[in-house]
C-alpha cells in the first residue's frame, strides 16, 4: 500500500469521491447554463471580427471532467480559418487538434466533455454568426453536414457496415433537403461518387463498405462530407492508413473540390509534407495550446518556436543521409496537472531566463507570424495571452 501511495497516479478513495462530486456539480451547472442559453437567440448569435473568416476560434477551452481530474485538452486556443483557404493544424498526438474540431462540430461526449471558455464564431454569410459554444442542438443539426462537414479520421470504421453506400450518402442530402425526391437524391449521390473519382458509381452505390478498399472508403467519406457543398470541410487526418499513391490522389481531390465549391479546409494531420503541399496557413499546437501560427512560408522557412524547430528537424530530408532522425527530448506534461510556466520549457534546448516566469504571451513577429515564446519579447508586439478557465470557480 505504501508503494501505491508514493506512486504519482495514486488517488485515495476520499479524493476519488471528491472529484466525482465536483465533476457532477460542474457538469450539471454547465448543462443548465447551456439549456438556458438555448432559449435566448441573443446568447448564441454574434458577429465575426473579420467577415473574411469562415470560423474564428477565440480563446477556446475544452475540458474533460474525468475520474482522475480535469483534463485541459484545449486550453486557450485562438486562430482563424479564412474563406476559401486551407489551414493546416499540426502537432503530436494528444495536443488537442481533433478536440478543437469536435468542439466546432459539437460532437464532444457530454456531459464529461465541455467547451467552457469564450467563443467559436461561425460565419453565416449574411453579416451574422453563431457562437457554436452555445448554439442549440436543433440548429447544430442543420449546420452539421450542411454548412460544416467532417471527414473523420479512420475510413475503415467511419462507415456503417450494415447499410449500403448509396443509403449512407443519400441520408445527408435527404436530411438537409427534404424537398428533394428520391430520384433527385440518388442522382445527387451518383454525381458525388463521380466527383470523388469513383468510375463504377452505379455498382458502388449498391455495395456495402466491406466490399471496398481503404482508398475507396475514404472517397466515400469525402462524398458524404461534400454532398451539401459545405462552406467548411474539416479533414481529420484524411490520408491515415492509405498508401502513398492513394494519399496523393485524395489530397489532389480535396484541393480540386475545395476550389470548385469555394470552400475552406481545416486540415488536421501529423504529416508536415501534406501541410507544406496543401495549406495556406499553418497552426502548430502543443499540449492543448497554439505555440505558433502563420503562413506556410512563415512556418516552414522561418520557424520560430523551439517546438516547431524540433518538428522540422525531426522530419527526413530527401537526399540527406543521417544515422538517426532527431528526436525531441522529454515528455509532454501531465494534462491533469499542467505547469504555470511554458509547457515546452522542460523539453526546450533554447530556454532563457524569462522562461522561468509565467506562461508566455502571444507575440507578433511579422504581419502574419505569431509565436508564443519569451525569446521574441524584444522583437515583436504582444497580441494576447492564452487563458485557462478556473474550473474551481465554475
Amino acid at each position: 500500500m505504501a508503494s501505491e501511495k508514493n506512486h504519482s497516479s495514486y488517488i485515495s478513495g476520499r479524493e476519488s469521491r471528491r472529484i466525482t462530486r465536483f465533476n457532477r456539480r460542474v457538469t450539471r451547472k454547465l448543462e443548465k447554463e447551456r439549456d438556458d442559453a438555448n432559449k435566448d437567440v441573443s446568447k448564441y448569435t454574434t458577429t465575426m471580427k473579420d467577415p473574411k473568416n469562415v470560423v474564428e476560434f477565440d480563446n477556446v477551452c475544452t475540458y474533460f471532467f474525468t475520474d482522475v481530474g480535469v483534463v485541459k485538452a484545449v486550453d486557450g486556443v485562438s486562430y482563424d480559418v479564412p474563406v476559401g483557404k486551407t489551414v493546416g493544424v499540426v502537432g503530436e498526438s494528444g495536443c488537442g487538434k481533433s478536440v478543437t474540431s469536435l468542439s466546432l462540430m459539437q460532437l464532444l461526449q457530454r456531459p464529461s466533455g465541455q467547451t467552457v471558455g469564450e467563443e467559436i464564431r461561425f460565419n453565416l454569410g449574411d453579416g451574422t454568426a453563431y457562437n457554436i459554444v452555445n448554439t442549440p442542438n436543433s440548429i447544430m443539426e442543420k449546420i452539421r453536414g450542411n454548412r460544416i462537414s467532417m471527414i473523420f479520421q479512420e475510413p475503415m470504421t467511419a462507415l456503417n457496415p450494415v447499410f449500403r453506400i448509396g443509403q449512407q450518402v443519400d441520408e445527408v442530402t435527404q436530411l438537409h433537403h427534404p424537398e428533394m425526391s428520391k430520384e433527385d437524391v440518388k442522382a445527387r449521390t451518383l454525381e458525388m461518387l463521380e466527383l470523388v473519382g469513383i468510375a463504377n458509381k452505379e455498382g458502388v452505390y449498391d455495395m456495402y463498405p466491406h466490399e471496398l478498399s481503404g482508398g475507396m472508403r475514404q472517397r466515400i467519406c469525402i462524398a458524404i462530407a461534400l454532398a451539401c457543398s459545405p462552406s467548411l470541410i474539416i479533414a481529420d487526418e484524411p490520408t491515415t492508413a492509405l498508401d502513398v499513391t492513394i494519399q496523393a490522389q485524395i489530397l489532389d481531390l480535396l484541393q480540386n473540390l475545395k476550389d470548385k465549391l469555394n470552400s475552406s479546409i481545416m486540415l488536421i494531420t501529423h504529416d508536415l509534407g501534406v501541410v507544406a503541399g496543401m495549406a495556406d496557413y499553418v497552426v502548430v499546437m502543443y499540449a492543448g495550446r497554439v505555440v505558433e501560427k502563420g503562413t506556410t512560408e512563415d512556418i516552414f522557412h522561418h520557424p520560430a518556436h523551439p517546438y516547431t524547430i524540433g518538428l522540422m528537424k525531426s522530419k527526413p530530408v530527401v537526399g540527406k543521409k543521417v544515422e538517426e532522425l532527431y528526436n525531441i527530448p522529454g515528455n509532454v506534461p501531465n494534462p491533469v496537472e499542467m505547469p504555470n510556466y511554458c509547457y515546452f520549457r522542460d523539453r526546450c534546448e533554447m530556454q532563457c531566463e524569462r522562461c522561468r516566469g509565467d506562461y508566455p504571451p502571444e507575440i507578433r513577429i511579422s504581419d502574419t507570424h505569431i509565436v508564443t515564446c519569451y525569446r521574441y519579447m524584444d522583437q515583436g508586439e504582444i497580441v494576447g495571452y492564452p487563458k485557462s478557465v478556473d474550473v474551481e470557480a465554475l
